[in-house]
């Protein structure tokens, strides 16, 4: 008997948009050539955004760079589920720093590769806590001189690792372990915080983007533009944490997706300070579709909304689109 080859179509998915494609048009994670550079065995939880957004860009910048790449990690979650010792997920050249020097670590060794003369890229890694408080001296300084090094943020808005504490990433009205659903005004404090990739522009890098494990080719297409530019390099990865968030484990990219879709994570690209790319949204969604799913939300929706700070929340995201130009309709005023 003859065997006859067919393809496969998987509906109800985008997974079908790449199958359909030229495979040149294709991402990175489509094509059996991908490196998996994180692969099985690593002990992340269910449906870890983390765990999606390293393997995607780690992917697409080992295609970027040839297979010539070196990875410094931070201390984490992706350190920690990665890296349970003497084992290890990764199959790249990889270091794990403490939680706060992997720019330094990286920026050494992006010095080291020149000095040898070696046609190798470097790229630091790590997730909110490691970047926007243990780790902003270093990054900072990273950015100031220009290192060349591609630094690359997981964002799950808390330290995750260590019990979801609250960090400078984690959002108002959010609650966590260090902000707990009590008293008048329960979960994190509106007014705190801190954008590192408007930080990071302010330093006038060559490149800054955001990007959303709800959006493959944006991050992979941002990536692969990011291993193409010298100099020190920014993108803040938006990955949601089922675990830390109360959410479900399926609804990891919907939750990504609707962080984008409302307005609350624009997704942008800035070069050497100035806004230079945005992707658009079709169709605004409230920012309550996307807070309903997470229970480190749930107090403001129960007993009773809270329709002032859900106002508030609204606002940052209207904000965000009018600052940005999310709306094709509407100029961008960053």
């Amino acid at each position: 008997m003859s065997w006859q080859p067919f393809k496969f179509y998987q509906t109800g998915t985008f997974t079908v948009g790449n199958r359909l494609l030229d495979e040149s048009q294709r991402s990175v994670q489509s094509g059996e050539d991908r490196t998996n550079s994180l692969d099985s065995g690593h002990r992340a939880c269910q449906g870890c955004g983390e765990a999606l957004g390293a393997r995607y860009a780690i992917d697409a910048a080992m295609k970027a760079s040839r297979n010539q790449m070196i990875v410094a990690n931070a201390t984490g979650c992706l350190e920690v589920f990665s890296t349970p010792y003497p084992e290890t997920s990764w199959k790249i050249p990889w270091m794990h720093s403490l939680f706060g020097n992997a720019p330094a670590v990286a920026t050494g060794i992006a010095a080291a590769m020149k000095v040898k003369n070696r046609d190798v890229r470097v790229v630091a890694q790590g997730g909110d806590g490691g970047t926007t408080d243990i780790g902003m001296g270093c990054l900072s300084g990273m950015f100031e001189r220009n290192d060349d090094v591609l630094y690359v943020c997981y964002d799950n808005e808390a330290y995750m690792n260590t019990g979801v504490q609250r960090s400078s990433a984690t959002p108002p009205a959010a609650r966590t372990a260090t902000t707990p659903a009590a008293g008048k005004s329960p979960g994190a404090k509106f007014g705190q915080g801190k954008s590192v990739p408007l930080i990071a522009m302010a330093h006038g890098i060559p490149y800054v983007a955001t990007a959303s494990v709800a959006n493959l080719r944006d991050l992979e297409a941002k990536v692969t533009r990011a291993m193409a530019i010298s100099g020190s390099r920014y993108i803040h990865i938006h990955v949601p944490c089922p675990l830390g968030w109360g959410s479900e484990t399926k609804d990891t990219i919907r939750l990504a997706r609707l962080a984008v879709e409302s307005g609350l994570f624009p997704l942008f690209e800035a070069e050497f300070g100035e806004v230079t790319g945005r992707v658009h949204i079709r169709h605004q969604v409230p920012v309550t579709e996307y807070l309903k799913l997470q229970k480190r939300f749930a107090h403001l929706f129960h007993p009773k909304p809270d329709e002032e700070r859900l106002a508030l929340l609204q606002a940052i995201a209207d904000r965000n689109i009018v600052r940005f130009g999310l709306k094709p309709e509407e100029p961008a005023h960053a």
